[in-house]
């Protein structure tokens, strides 16, 4: 027993123990990033179709990226040209 264990075949448990661990750990580490990808919002998207030039100029001003003044502008700019 003493020689099983200390001898050569001794250490073929463990190999046989992480293979098996290893490819698992791989398989779920590919299934969680390839779910996980968020969408990407590259140059070749599409507007969904529902979407205005006012419905994208609220949601400008919502998130912040114009101010007041500038959103009322447009606003005013849109009315004219009846968009």
């Amino acid at each position: 027993m003493y020689g099983w264990m200390m001898g050569g075949a001794g250490a073929w448990w463990i190999v046989w123990l992480l293979v098996p661990l290893l490819i698992i750990v791989v398989v779920v580490v590919m299934v969680v990033t390839l779910t996980r990808r968020a969408p990407s919002g590259g140059a070749g998207t599409v507007p969904p179709s529902n979407s205005s030039a006012r419905v994208i100029l609220d949601e400008r001003y919502a998130r912040g990226e114009i101010d007041h003044e500038e959103y009322i502008r447009r606003r005013d700019e849109l009315g004219r040209s009846g968009g």
